[in-house]
Protein backbone atom coordinates (compact mmCIF):
# COMPACT_ATOMS: atom_id res chain seq x y z
CA UNK A 1 0.00 0.00 0.00
CA UNK A 2 1.07 3.58 -0.56
CA UNK A 3 2.99 4.78 2.56
CA UNK A 4 1.73 8.32 1.89
CA UNK A 5 -1.75 7.08 2.75
CA UNK A 6 -0.67 5.18 5.86
CA UNK A 7 -3.23 6.07 8.58
CA UNK A 8 -1.33 4.79 11.62
CA UNK A 9 0.42 7.15 14.02
CA UNK A 10 3.10 5.66 16.26
CA UNK A 11 4.69 8.41 18.33
CA UNK A 12 5.08 9.87 21.80
CA UNK A 13 1.63 11.11 22.72
CA UNK A 14 0.52 11.18 19.09
CA UNK A 15 -3.27 10.73 18.88
CA UNK A 16 -4.14 7.45 17.18
CA UNK A 17 -6.61 7.55 14.29
CA UNK A 18 -9.02 5.45 16.38
CA UNK A 19 -8.95 5.96 20.16
CA UNK A 20 -10.58 2.66 20.95
CA UNK A 21 -11.67 1.32 24.31
CA UNK A 22 -11.22 4.51 26.36
CA UNK A 23 -14.64 6.21 26.11
CA UNK A 24 -15.83 5.29 29.64
CA UNK A 25 -12.66 6.73 31.15
CA UNK A 26 -12.93 9.95 29.13
CA UNK A 27 -16.52 10.37 30.31
CA UNK A 28 -15.54 9.77 33.95
CA UNK A 29 -12.96 12.54 33.70
CA UNK A 30 -15.47 14.89 32.10
CA UNK A 31 -18.03 14.29 34.85
CA UNK A 32 -15.44 14.88 37.58
CA UNK A 33 -14.20 18.13 36.05
CA UNK A 34 -17.73 19.44 35.47
CA UNK A 35 -18.62 18.71 39.10
CA UNK A 36 -15.48 20.44 40.35
CA UNK A 37 -16.29 23.50 38.22
CA UNK A 38 -19.74 23.72 39.80
CA UNK A 39 -18.31 23.47 43.34
CA UNK A 40 -19.39 19.87 43.91
CA UNK A 41 -17.13 17.21 45.37
CA UNK A 42 -15.33 14.92 42.92
CA UNK A 43 -12.05 13.06 42.82
CA UNK A 44 -10.04 13.87 39.74
CA UNK A 45 -8.10 11.17 37.91
CA UNK A 46 -4.51 10.02 38.13
CA UNK A 47 -3.80 7.64 35.26
CA UNK A 48 -1.23 4.98 36.11
CA UNK A 49 0.32 2.57 33.63
CA UNK A 50 3.31 1.29 31.70
CA UNK A 51 4.98 3.08 28.82
CA UNK A 52 3.02 2.77 25.60
CA UNK A 53 -0.49 2.38 27.03
CA UNK A 54 -1.61 5.84 25.86
CA UNK A 55 -1.61 7.88 29.10
CA UNK A 56 -0.42 11.07 27.38
CA UNK A 57 -2.90 10.58 24.55
CA UNK A 58 -5.71 10.34 27.11
CA UNK A 59 -4.54 13.44 28.97
CA UNK A 60 -4.52 15.37 25.69
CA UNK A 61 -8.02 14.17 24.78
CA UNK A 62 -9.44 15.01 28.21
CA UNK A 63 -7.75 18.42 28.04
CA UNK A 64 -9.20 19.17 24.60
CA UNK A 65 -12.69 18.16 25.69
CA UNK A 66 -12.46 20.23 28.88
CA UNK A 67 -11.30 23.33 27.02
CA UNK A 68 -14.22 22.85 24.64
CA UNK A 69 -16.57 23.03 27.64
CA UNK A 70 -14.99 26.26 28.93
CA UNK A 71 -12.71 24.75 31.57
CA UNK A 72 -9.22 26.24 31.78
CA UNK A 73 -6.42 23.69 31.65
CA UNK A 74 -2.70 24.06 32.26
CA UNK A 75 -0.48 21.46 30.59
CA UNK A 76 2.59 20.59 32.66
CA UNK A 77 5.20 17.97 31.88
CA UNK A 78 7.27 17.05 34.92
CA UNK A 79 10.87 16.51 33.81
CA UNK A 80 13.38 14.84 36.07
CA UNK A 81 15.55 17.01 38.33
CA UNK A 82 13.17 20.00 38.35
CA UNK A 83 11.59 21.44 41.47
CA UNK A 84 7.84 21.65 41.98
CA UNK A 85 7.81 25.50 41.86
CA UNK A 86 9.74 25.48 38.57
CA UNK A 87 7.27 22.99 37.10
CA UNK A 88 4.05 24.71 38.21
CA UNK A 89 4.75 28.45 38.30
CA UNK A 90 5.17 29.15 34.53
CA UNK A 91 1.98 27.30 33.56
CA UNK A 92 0.04 28.85 36.42
CA UNK A 93 1.20 32.29 35.30
CA UNK A 94 -0.14 31.61 31.78
CA UNK A 95 -3.47 30.39 33.16
CA UNK A 96 -3.92 33.35 35.48
CA UNK A 97 -3.10 35.80 32.69
CA UNK A 98 -5.83 34.17 30.59
CA UNK A 99 -8.30 34.72 33.41
CA UNK A 100 -7.12 38.29 33.97
CA UNK A 101 -7.60 39.22 30.30
CA UNK A 102 -11.21 38.13 30.14
CA UNK A 103 -13.75 40.91 29.88
CA UNK A 104 -15.45 39.69 33.05
CA UNK A 105 -12.19 39.53 34.99
CA UNK A 106 -12.59 40.33 38.67
CA UNK A 107 -10.14 41.50 41.28
CA UNK A 108 -9.55 37.89 42.32
CA UNK A 109 -7.63 37.19 39.10
CA UNK A 110 -5.33 40.12 39.78
CA UNK A 111 -5.00 39.01 43.41
CA UNK A 112 -4.00 35.51 42.25
CA UNK A 113 -1.29 37.03 40.06
CA UNK A 114 -0.09 39.03 43.05
CA UNK A 115 0.03 35.79 45.03
CA UNK A 116 2.11 34.25 42.26
CA UNK A 117 4.53 37.20 42.42
CA UNK A 118 4.96 36.73 46.16
CA UNK A 119 5.33 32.97 45.72
CA UNK A 120 8.00 33.31 43.04
CA UNK A 121 9.93 35.93 45.00
CA UNK A 122 9.91 33.77 48.13
CA UNK A 123 11.15 30.55 46.50
CA UNK A 124 13.60 31.82 43.86
CA UNK A 125 16.55 31.71 46.22
CA UNK A 126 15.67 28.29 47.63
CA UNK A 127 14.99 26.72 44.22
CA UNK A 128 17.64 27.88 41.79
CA UNK A 129 15.88 26.36 38.76
CA UNK A 130 12.98 28.86 38.89
CA UNK A 131 13.35 31.83 36.55
CA UNK A 132 10.08 33.70 36.18
CA UNK A 133 8.83 37.26 36.44
CA UNK A 134 5.26 38.43 36.99
CA UNK A 135 4.41 42.06 36.21
CA UNK A 136 2.01 42.41 39.13
CA UNK A 137 3.14 43.78 42.51
CA UNK A 138 2.96 41.25 45.36
CA UNK A 139 0.59 41.58 48.30
CA UNK A 140 2.49 41.39 51.56
CA UNK A 141 1.68 38.25 53.49
CA UNK A 142 0.10 36.40 50.56
CA UNK A 143 1.96 33.21 49.55
CA UNK A 144 5.30 34.79 50.39
CA UNK A 145 6.36 33.18 53.69
CA UNK A 146 9.04 31.02 52.08
CA UNK A 147 7.38 27.87 53.40
CA UNK A 148 6.47 25.92 50.25
CA UNK A 149 3.70 23.95 51.96
CA UNK A 150 1.65 26.95 53.10
CA UNK A 151 2.60 29.22 50.18
CA UNK A 152 1.52 26.74 47.51
CA UNK A 153 -1.79 26.18 49.32
CA UNK A 154 -2.43 29.95 49.38
CA UNK A 155 -1.39 30.33 45.75
CA UNK A 156 -3.66 27.55 44.46
CA UNK A 157 -6.52 28.79 46.62
CA UNK A 158 -6.17 32.28 45.12
CA UNK A 159 -6.18 30.77 41.63
CA UNK A 160 -9.26 28.71 42.51
CA UNK A 161 -11.09 31.81 43.75
CA UNK A 162 -10.33 33.59 40.47
CA UNK A 163 -11.66 30.65 38.47
CA UNK A 164 -14.79 30.42 40.66
CA UNK A 165 -15.59 34.11 40.16
CA UNK A 166 -15.56 33.57 36.40
CA UNK A 167 -17.64 30.42 36.44
CA UNK A 168 -14.86 28.14 35.31
CA UNK A 169 -12.23 25.83 36.76
CA UNK A 170 -8.45 25.52 36.60
CA UNK A 171 -7.05 22.04 35.98
CA UNK A 172 -3.35 21.27 36.40
CA UNK A 173 -2.72 18.51 33.85
CA UNK A 174 0.60 16.93 34.80
CA UNK A 175 2.29 14.25 32.73
CA UNK A 176 5.11 12.10 34.16
CA UNK A 177 3.98 12.88 37.71
CA UNK A 178 6.34 10.23 39.10
CA UNK A 179 9.25 12.58 38.31
CA UNK A 180 8.24 14.94 41.12
CA UNK A 181 10.17 14.29 44.33
CA UNK A 182 8.20 12.55 47.07
CA UNK A 183 8.33 15.45 49.59
CA UNK A 184 7.03 17.82 46.92
CA UNK A 185 4.29 15.36 45.93
CA UNK A 186 3.15 15.58 49.54
CA UNK A 187 3.13 19.39 49.38
CA UNK A 188 1.17 19.42 46.12
CA UNK A 189 -1.38 16.92 47.49
CA UNK A 190 -1.75 18.99 50.66
CA UNK A 191 -2.36 22.19 48.66
CA UNK A 192 -5.00 20.52 46.48
CA UNK A 193 -6.62 19.00 49.57
CA UNK A 194 -6.82 22.49 51.08
CA UNK A 195 -8.61 23.74 47.94
CA UNK A 196 -10.98 20.75 47.86
CA UNK A 197 -12.00 21.40 51.47
CA UNK A 198 -12.93 24.95 50.45
CA UNK A 199 -14.79 23.61 47.38
CA UNK A 200 -12.67 25.72 45.06
CA UNK A 201 -12.68 24.77 41.37
CA UNK A 202 -9.01 23.92 41.00
CA UNK A 203 -7.71 20.38 40.72
CA UNK A 204 -5.11 18.12 39.15
CA UNK A 205 -5.41 15.52 36.42
CA UNK A 206 -2.20 13.54 36.05
CA UNK A 207 -0.49 10.48 34.63
CA UNK A 208 2.56 8.48 35.62
CA UNK A 209 4.29 5.13 35.86
CA UNK A 210 3.06 2.40 38.24
CA UNK A 211 5.49 3.36 41.02
CA UNK A 212 3.40 6.51 41.43
CA UNK A 213 0.84 4.56 43.46
CA UNK A 214 3.28 3.74 46.23
CA UNK A 215 5.00 7.13 46.17
CA UNK A 216 1.82 9.17 46.53
CA UNK A 217 0.55 6.83 49.24
CA UNK A 218 3.71 7.45 51.23
CA UNK A 219 3.46 11.19 50.60
CA UNK A 220 -0.02 11.62 52.12
CA UNK A 221 -2.37 9.10 53.69
CA UNK A 222 -5.52 10.69 52.24
CA UNK A 223 -4.58 10.73 48.54
CA UNK A 224 -6.89 7.80 47.73
CA UNK A 225 -9.79 10.03 48.88
CA UNK A 226 -8.50 13.04 46.96
CA UNK A 227 -7.72 11.31 43.63
CA UNK A 228 -9.14 8.42 41.69
CA UNK A 229 -6.15 6.26 40.75
CA UNK A 230 -7.03 4.50 37.50
CA UNK A 231 -4.84 1.81 36.01
CA UNK A 232 -4.43 2.09 32.25
CA UNK A 233 -3.38 -1.14 30.61
CA UNK A 234 -3.49 -2.99 27.33
CA UNK A 235 -6.67 -2.88 25.28
CA UNK A 236 -9.19 -5.68 25.35
CA UNK A 237 -9.03 -7.79 22.15
CA UNK A 238 -12.15 -6.23 20.63
CA UNK A 239 -10.90 -2.66 21.22
CA UNK A 240 -7.38 -3.56 20.04
CA UNK A 241 -8.82 -5.02 16.83
CA UNK A 242 -10.91 -1.88 16.27
CA UNK A 243 -7.82 0.34 16.76
CA UNK A 244 -6.28 -1.51 13.81
CA UNK A 245 -9.21 -2.18 11.52
CA UNK A 246 -11.16 1.09 11.75
CA UNK A 247 -8.43 3.35 10.26
CA UNK A 248 -7.73 0.82 7.49
CA UNK A 249 -11.42 0.44 6.67
CA UNK A 250 -11.74 4.18 6.07
CA UNK A 251 -9.17 3.73 3.30
CA UNK A 252 -10.90 0.64 1.88
CA UNK A 253 -8.32 -1.77 3.33
CA UNK A 254 -8.99 -4.74 5.58
CA UNK A 255 -7.05 -7.36 7.53
CA UNK A 256 -7.46 -11.09 7.11
CA UNK A 257 -8.43 -12.87 10.31
CA UNK A 258 -5.03 -14.57 10.61
CA UNK A 259 -3.23 -11.28 9.94
CA UNK A 260 -5.22 -9.47 12.60
CA UNK A 261 -4.67 -12.24 15.15
CA UNK A 262 -0.92 -12.21 14.47
CA UNK A 263 -0.68 -8.47 15.23
CA UNK A 264 -2.72 -8.86 18.41
CA UNK A 265 -0.40 -11.68 19.46
CA UNK A 266 2.78 -9.70 18.76
CA UNK A 267 1.62 -6.45 20.39
CA UNK A 268 -0.28 -7.97 23.33
CA UNK A 269 -2.85 -5.21 22.87
CA UNK A 270 -0.61 -2.29 23.88
CA UNK A 271 -1.80 0.85 22.04
CA UNK A 272 1.61 2.20 21.01
CA UNK A 273 2.70 -1.14 19.56
CA UNK A 274 -0.61 -1.54 17.72
CA UNK A 275 0.19 1.69 15.89
CA UNK A 276 3.77 0.58 15.21
CA UNK A 277 2.74 -2.79 13.82
CA UNK A 278 -0.15 -1.24 11.88
CA UNK A 279 2.21 1.23 10.22
CA UNK A 280 4.68 -1.45 9.16
CA UNK A 281 1.97 -3.87 8.09
CA UNK A 282 0.49 -1.20 5.81
CA UNK A 283 3.87 -0.41 4.27
CA UNK A 284 4.67 -4.10 3.70
CA UNK A 285 1.37 -5.27 2.22
CA UNK A 286 0.96 -4.99 -1.53
CA UNK A 287 -2.82 -5.45 -1.61
CA UNK A 288 -5.81 -5.79 0.69
CA UNK A 289 -6.42 -7.81 2.79
CA UNK A 290 -3.29 -7.58 4.92
CA UNK A 291 -2.36 -11.20 5.66
CA UNK A 292 -0.31 -13.09 8.26
CA UNK A 293 2.66 -13.40 5.91
CA UNK A 294 2.68 -9.58 5.65
CA UNK A 295 2.64 -9.35 9.45
CA UNK A 296 5.67 -11.65 9.77
CA UNK A 297 7.71 -9.20 7.69
CA UNK A 298 6.14 -6.23 9.49
CA UNK A 299 7.16 -7.74 12.83
CA UNK A 300 10.82 -7.82 11.83
CA UNK A 301 10.60 -4.22 10.62
CA UNK A 302 8.71 -3.02 13.69
CA UNK A 303 11.17 -4.63 16.11
CA UNK A 304 14.13 -3.17 14.22
CA UNK A 305 12.53 0.28 14.43
CA UNK A 306 11.74 -0.10 18.13
CA UNK A 307 15.24 -1.41 18.87
CA UNK A 308 16.78 1.61 17.19
CA UNK A 309 14.64 4.21 18.95
CA UNK A 310 11.92 3.44 21.49
CA UNK A 311 13.89 0.79 23.36
CA UNK A 312 17.41 2.03 22.57
CA UNK A 313 17.07 5.50 24.07
CA UNK A 314 16.17 3.92 27.40
CA UNK A 315 18.93 1.32 27.16
CA UNK A 316 21.61 3.96 26.56
CA UNK A 317 20.80 5.65 29.89
CA UNK A 318 21.86 2.55 31.81
CA UNK A 319 25.16 1.68 33.43
CA UNK A 320 26.74 -1.73 32.68
CA UNK A 321 25.58 -3.07 36.07
CA UNK A 322 22.02 -1.86 35.43
CA UNK A 323 22.01 -3.52 32.01
CA UNK A 324 23.24 -6.71 33.66
CA UNK A 325 20.37 -6.59 36.16
CA UNK A 326 17.77 -6.06 33.43
CA UNK A 327 19.27 -8.89 31.40
CA UNK A 328 18.77 -11.16 34.40
CA UNK A 329 15.14 -10.04 34.61
CA UNK A 330 14.67 -10.63 30.90
CA UNK A 331 15.81 -14.23 31.23
CA UNK A 332 12.80 -14.82 33.46
CA UNK A 333 10.34 -13.37 30.93
CA UNK A 334 8.00 -10.34 30.92
CA UNK A 335 7.36 -10.45 34.68
CA UNK A 336 6.65 -9.45 37.34
CA UNK A 337 9.41 -11.41 39.08
CA UNK A 338 10.49 -11.94 42.65
CA UNK A 339 13.62 -9.95 43.46
CA UNK A 340 15.07 -13.17 44.83
CA UNK A 341 14.54 -14.88 41.45
CA UNK A 342 16.40 -12.05 39.68
CA UNK A 343 19.21 -12.31 42.23
CA UNK A 344 19.34 -16.05 41.56
CA UNK A 345 19.75 -15.41 37.85
CA UNK A 346 22.62 -13.04 38.57
CA UNK A 347 24.28 -15.21 41.18
CA UNK A 348 24.03 -12.52 43.86
CA UNK A 349 22.11 -11.62 46.99
CA UNK A 350 18.96 -9.51 47.08
CA UNK A 351 20.48 -7.08 49.57
CA UNK A 352 23.61 -6.59 47.46
CA UNK A 353 21.52 -5.87 44.36
CA UNK A 354 19.10 -3.48 46.10
CA UNK A 355 21.05 -0.30 45.15
CA UNK A 356 20.94 -1.24 41.46
CA UNK A 357 17.25 -2.08 41.69
CA UNK A 358 16.56 1.28 43.35
CA UNK A 359 18.38 3.28 40.67
CA UNK A 360 16.44 1.41 37.97
CA UNK A 361 13.19 2.34 39.72
CA UNK A 362 14.36 5.97 39.93
CA UNK A 363 15.14 5.93 36.20
CA UNK A 364 11.66 4.63 35.45
CA UNK A 365 12.90 1.35 33.97
CA UNK A 366 11.30 -1.00 36.49
CA UNK A 367 8.75 -0.77 39.27
CA UNK A 368 7.72 -2.83 42.25
CA UNK A 369 4.27 -4.23 41.52
CA UNK A 370 4.12 -5.54 45.08
CA UNK A 371 6.58 -6.00 47.93
CA UNK A 372 9.54 -8.10 46.83
CA UNK A 373 8.60 -8.08 43.12
CA UNK A 374 9.89 -6.13 40.14
CA UNK A 375 8.59 -5.66 36.60
CA UNK A 376 9.55 -3.71 33.48
CA UNK A 377 7.82 -0.36 32.92
CA UNK A 378 8.24 -0.82 29.16
CA UNK A 379 6.29 -3.70 27.58
CA UNK A 380 8.31 -6.11 25.40
CA UNK A 381 11.56 -4.85 26.95
CA UNK A 382 12.55 -8.36 28.00
CA UNK A 383 12.78 -9.39 24.33
CA UNK A 384 14.82 -6.29 23.53
CA UNK A 385 17.34 -7.06 26.29
CA UNK A 386 17.79 -10.57 24.90
CA UNK A 387 18.39 -9.18 21.43
CA UNK A 388 20.85 -6.58 22.71
CA UNK A 389 22.69 -8.94 25.06
CA UNK A 390 22.30 -12.43 23.60
CA UNK A 391 25.18 -13.72 25.75
CA UNK A 392 24.24 -13.34 29.40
Amino acid sequence: MNPRDNPYAPGAGTPPPELAGRDPLIERAAIALDRIRSGKAARSLILVGLRGVGKTVLLNRIQRDAEGRGIHTLWIEAPEQRSLPAIIAPSLRAGLLRLDRRASASNTARRALAALTGFVNSVKVRYGDLELSVDVPPVSGLADSGDLDSDLAELLASAGEAARDQGTALVLIIDELQSIAEPELAILSSALHHCAQRQLPITMLAAGLPQLLGRTGKAKSYVERLFDFTEIGRLEPEAAARALTAPAAKAGVRFSLDGLQEILHQTDGYPYFLQEWGKHAWDVAAVSPIRAEDIHIATRNALACLDASFFRVRYERLTPREKHYLRGMAELGPGPHRSSAVAGQLGGKVTALSPIRNTLVAKGMIYSSRHGEVAFTVPLFDGFMKRMMPDR
